[in-house]
């Protein structure tokens, strides 16, 4: 997707997200783009982490595309939860409700599912979803709470950073790392360099 900057630094490029991860990962490969937060409401009936991030994200791209009235060239939105046996885990409450929710993480394998959507004024949206494997090592009552305390819980979902302290209780992942930041910048990149290419982008 680098040889396409150029290109798609000339468009007006929106990302519906005011998640600060998203935007310094797009910041970070030198994307210019516009933020502009969707008021949707993240409520929808809960099936498959990976269907629920998807179609979460889809409507904070058609939120956003109705507030700008046609303005844009390319909308990203995207949607992040972690999936924990049957459990679908998004932001915690508060943080009684983190504690809970890294207890329940503690010595076990989750999820991390990450939709995404492109949306252009031409053609049908353009959508994928990124899984990433996490492994957790046992943790202590007193190692939540000292995670808890950092702050780094809040607005997260499965109510860790792995770019922050949490790092301490990751044994290792399998598949992509900043898909577990908060945005998957490689299938991301494939997917915008496959937009250019079939002249939907840039």
């Amino acid at each position: 997707m680098l040889e396409h900057l150029p290109a798609l630094n000339s468009q007006r490029i929106i990302l519906a997200s005011a998640s600060p991860r998203r935007r310094e990962l797009l910041q970070q490969i030198g994307l210019k783009f516009q933020v502009v937060e969707s008021g949707f409401e993240e409520n929808l009936p809960k099936t498959s982490a990976g269907e629920y991030a998807q179609r979460t994200a889809l409507h904070k791209a058609l939120d956003v595309a109705r507030s700008m009235h046609g303005k844009f060239d390319l909308i990203i939105a995207a949607d992040t939860v972690v999936q924990v046996g049957d459990r679908i885990l998004e932001k915690p409450n508060d943080d009684e409700h983190a504690a809970e929710m890294l207890e329940s993480l503690s010595g076990r394998r989750h999820q991390v599912c990450t939709g995404v959507v492109l949306l252009t004024l031409h053609g049908e949206p353009t959508s994928f979803v990124e899984m990433t494997d996490v492994f957790f090592a046992s943790l202590t009552t007193a190692g939540i709470e000292a995670y808890i305390a950092t702050g780094e819980s809040r607005g997260k979902a499965g109510a860790y950073g792995i770019q922050g302290a949490a790092a301490c209780f990751v044994e290792r992942i399998e598949g992509c790392y900043n898909n577990v930041v908060g945005f998957p910048i490689f299938a991301f990149s494939k997917t915008v360099a496959r937009l250019v290419g079939k002249e939907k982008l840039g």
